[in-house]
């Protein structure tokens, strides 16, 4: 499953899967969590708190998008992600688990995450989903094994992404 050019972590056991396995089942809809906008808010806040090391610096930019996961590749946004595949994931994550872009700045991208999931299972289809978008935060630096880096996800109200 890896690239001829991606070395495998060391010690890792990689994926529980022989084979792929689907793409992770969505979390309902509910009243008592948060809308897609609050978490996006969340997150922006968090991001602006940060100061010259988040946010501080970015300008807001409005771009012709009928969906958040369509703003990437709307607005030209240059890097080293597989744009096709990363806005086809995001408009995924957008339905399955109330996702939306917030922010993209240099190679980042960093989403809010309204319906994350709880699950241990459910959170390794996910990070096997991560892994597709290439990012090198999850394939290549830190060298994460799999298992840590899907018991993160769980809960986690945001991903964030970068290439270099």
């Amino acid at each position: 499953m890896t690239e001829l050019d991606i070395e495998p972590w060391p010690h890792d056991p990689g994926p529980p899967f022989e084979r792929w396995p689907g793409l992770a089942p969505g979390i309902p809809v509910t009243d008592t969590g948060p809308s897609p906008d609050e978490a996006a808010l969340d997150l922006l806040a968090g991001l602006v708190a940060k100061g010259p090391f988040g946010l501080y610096d970015c300008r807001l930019v409005l771009v012709p998008a009928r969906r958040g996961s369509e703003a990437p590749a709307s607005a030209g946004w240059s890097s080293q992600a597989p744009l096709p595949l990363l806005c086809a994931l995001l408009r995924s994550w957008e339905d399955r688990f109330g996702a939306q872009v917030v922010a993209l700045f240099g190679g980042e991208l960093h989403v809010s995450v309204a319906r994350p999931p709880v699950a241990g299972a459910h959170a390794n289809l996910l990070a096997l989903e991560h892994v597709l978008s290439t990012a090198d935060n999850i394939v290549d630096d830190p060298p994460t094994p799999f298992p840590d880096y899907a018991a993160d996800l769980a809960g986690r109200a945001s991903w964030s992404f970068w290439w270099d």
